[in-house]
């Protein structure tokens, strides 16, 4: 039986598919994620799908090793172009950059329809991809965050259909966490904690993730590094102070204290 060894974020990624769902993975690169999501009882079939022909042919290889090719299929596809609608309820995309995710959403909108969930790990511009979403109602369910090889990877499960939300309703994107943070009046300022959410991830901030909060360590301490080389440079020291200013609404929202 073929052996494969995902990585930690690709192991954090296949969790956060529904189970039970039927799932079509775009960029799936060697296939071995694919191939978990089988094995391990997750999903009933999965469309493996790769722009490129040779990485889609080191997929197939490795799904006749594993045997597993009546529930795995490949196909040559940019983006979800190939996907017929109501093949696959779930649609993995990682390790691609977030504008890049967001162009294969909008390029087939009737495709998209079809899909319920999005499992999503931009490697780039998470704010984008965050606020693409809230835009679009579509709701982030979970997220997580891990640390691996010296980087931070954030990633995200959503629901593309609304159910019980009208075009006014509440969005987990923009609704108020359950942490510190409420104004003097006891409400949210619902414009600035979308602006955090996108940036930060909305669930990660309500649940006080510990990676996220090894993030805003790391990330705090590489703006200060930045703040004393540009003293004398105005426009981009407003920048990077506004920066700092945000880290510390968000270790406030989480009931955090920075490291000073």
């Amino acid at each position: 039986m073929l052996k494969i060894n995902l990585s930690n974020r690709m192991t954090a990624v296949a969790e956060l598919v529904p189970s039970g769902a039927a799932a079509c993975d775009v960029g799936c690169d060697h296939g071995f994620v694919a191939i978990h999501l089988v094995r391990e009882g997750i999903c009933p079939r999965v469309i493996a799908m790769d722009i490129n022909t040779g990485p889609l042919l080191r997929a197939e290889e490795h799904i006749e090793s594993a045997g597993l090719s009546a529930y795995i299929e490949t196909r040559l596809s940019d983006g979800i172009e190939k996907l017929v609608p109501g093949e696959a309820e779930c649609m993995i995309a990682a390790g691609m950059g977030g504008r890049l995710i967001v162009k294969i959403l909008e390029d087939h909108p009737e495709k998209l329809e079809s899909l319920r969930y999005l499992v999503l790990q931009p490697q780039s511009e998470l704010s984008f991809v965050r606020g693409y979403l809230r835009r679009r109602r579509f709701v982030i369910l979970r997220e997580n965050m891990v640390y691996e090889d010296r980087k931070f990877y954030p990633m995200m499960l959503v629901e593309t259909v609304c159910r019980g939300r009208t075009a006014a309703g509440p969005d987990a994107a923009t609704d108020g966490p359950d942490v510190a943070g409420k104004t003097k009046n006891g409400c949210y300022d619902m414009e600035k904690w979308a602006g955090l959410a996108d940036e930060f991830g909305p669930c990660l901030i309500r649940e006080r993730h510990p990676v996220l909060l090894a993030y805003l360590d790391w990330w705090e301490g590489q703006q200060r590094k930045i703040l004393k080389e540009v003293l004398d440079y105005p426009e981009r020291r407003a920048q990077v102070e506004q920066e700092l200013g945000r880290i510390r609404d968000v270790r406030e929202l989480m009931g955090a204290q920075g490291k000073g």
